[in-house]
């Protein structure tokens, strides 16, 4: 029986990037779904089950004997090649229509007029035979790239996001041919961008994060685990609204049009060495900030200036959220406007307490519990573990049985539970794996986007930024010291 076998398998993408997969066994006649977001590495596991990345170390092991890939790139580059055909010398004496019929690409590889007219029947495109490739629909342009690929009778199919661009009926027309060709003896290996587009047919599963093949095995059991049931529960949460605040019209609110953080300037000293040296910095309201650097340039001290925690701040040119610092307000009012969520408070979070709780004492800004909790709050944290896919047996379990992703996770609903006007996260995927790291980012981008709350994200790394980040403030070393540079993104 033919099989592919992949293990502790290393595939060089870039110099700074590789592909990773511990362990990976497809044999004839299956069917499988790898499942990652955007940036996932999922194209890259693609060509690497195609056999066209070489594994720099480990072992890639196939008896696969014709292995076919198809990704949208391909479909998009052989439409265009066809349009772009009125612009070259490609055209053949006498010929009063440009590009080639759909029979001419299933063909292209392998001439075969009776096999070609057998799978064209198949997908229900034999009418199209004669057309212009050029003409066709998305859907008939993707049929067509399947029975060219099945033209050479591959015994591996991988498909790279074969539903994209598709309607909601040609993506269910789709998947059910691919079922088909599944049960006729075929194994195909289907790459997605969503848990959702895994279809019914499909036997067995696995999830890429950052860049690393994470988890797989049976798909019914893999949806069951608590995190990947997590990340399939953010897939349905578009347009989701955030739970109330406890009492809504006690919300710290600020003018639409004015600054959150003004810094002019700043410099911050130890010693006569200087640890901020004349940086200036403006986040108006909107933005999402991700700040960058290597260890010791500066980062943590620029975020104790904004929490108000650093005594050098009256020092300094600083206006936070509209009111100069040093002009009369407290260390509180300034902490009204602010979620906090750092790997250094996950650590000192060393209380034995649930999950609800934790989520709960973020309305008195405690380690704990110490206080009567409202009915209306105990509501609320309801409606917040809902939001992050915690079930009840979840929520009521203890804190640190928890991964160390969800318990990231449950950090940041306790900053958010009071609808701050900043949510600080400092180094927030530091020390998860690739898929409580996808977890967690996934969710910073529903909290966020869903809320009126700004996101300062703090890290070492530019790719660890989420989805909504739109400017990025970076520490760039400059001999002995740090210059700045701003960059807006989108």
């Amino acid at each position: 029986m033919s099989s592919l076998h992949i293990l502790q398998g290393t595939f060089r993408l870039s110099e700074t990037k590789t592909l990773t997969i511990n362990a990976l066994t497809i044999r004839a006649g299956e069917s499988w779904a790898f499942v990652g977001a955007n940036g996932s590495g999922k194209s890259a596991l693609a060509r690497a089950l195609a056999g066209e990345l070489a594994a720099e170390k480990g072992t890639w092991r196939s008896s696969f004997p014709r292995v076919a890939r198809l990704s949208f790139e391909q479909l998009q580059k052989l439409v265009s090649d066809e349009w772009n055909r009125n612009n070259t010398d490609l055209l053949s004496p006498g010929e009063d229509d440009t590009g080639r019929t759909t029979a001419d690409i299933i063909q292209e590889e392998v001439k075969d007029a009776a096999r070609c007219q057998e799978l064209a029947m198949l997908f229900g495109i034999d009418h199209l035979l004669t057309r212009r490739f050029k003409y066709l629909s998305t859907g008939e342009t993707r049929k067509t790239l399947l029975c060219q690929a099945l033209m050479a009778q591959p015994d591996l199919l991988v498909f790279d996001e074969p539903f994209d661009g598709l309607d909601v009926s040609s993506r269910q027309q789709l998947a059910s041919l691919l079922g088909e060709l599944n049960q006729q003896g075929y194994t195909l290996a289907l790459v997605l961008n969503r848990f959702d587009e895994i279809p019914d047919f499909v036997d067995n599963a696995g999830v890429v994060a950052d860049c690393t093949l994470t988890e797989t095995g049976p798909k019914s059991q893999l949806l069951e685990k608590a995190l990947v049931a997590q990340l399939a529960h953010s897939e349905k949460l578009t347009g989701a609204a955030l739970p109330e605040a406890d009492d809504p019209t006690s919300i710290a609110t600020l003018p639409a049009d004015q600054p959150r953080i003004i810094l002019r300037d700043g410099v911050v000293s130890y010693n006569d060495r200087p640890i901020l040296h004349r940086l200036s910095w403006t986040v108006n309201p909107g933005e999402h900030w991700q700040i960058v650097g290597p260890n010791g340039a500066g980062k943590s001290t620029l975020l104790s200036l904004i929490t108000g925690d650093h005594p050098q701040g009256y020092s300094n040119d600083l206006t936070l959220f509209g009111r100069r610092r040093g002009s009369g307000e407290t260390i509180w009012d300034i902490k009204k406007h602010i979620g906090y969520v750092s790997s250094s408070l996950h650590l000192d979070y060393r209380v034995s307490t649930t999950v609800r709780n934790v989520i709960l004492s973020g309305y008195f800004d405690s380690i704990g519990i110490y206080q009567a909790v409202s009915d209306r709050q105990q509501k609320l944290v309801r409606d917040w573990l809902n939001l992050l896919g915690m079930d009840n047996a979840m929520a009521d379990a203890p804190f640190h049985g928890l991964s160390w992703g969800q318990q990231r996770l449950a950090l940041i609903a306790r900053a958010l539970v009071k609808h701050p006007s900043l949510l600080i996260l400092d180094e927030p995927l530091q020390g998860l794996d690739p898929l409580n790291r996808q977890l967690v980012r996934r969710f910073v981008d529903i909290l966020i986007g869903e809320g009126e709350t700004q996101l300062l994200f703090v890290s070492h790394h530019a790719a660890d930024a989420p989805d909504c980040i739109t400017h990025r403030l970076t520490f760039v070393p400059d001999g002995g010291s740090y210059r700045y540079q701003t960059d807006m993104l989108r």
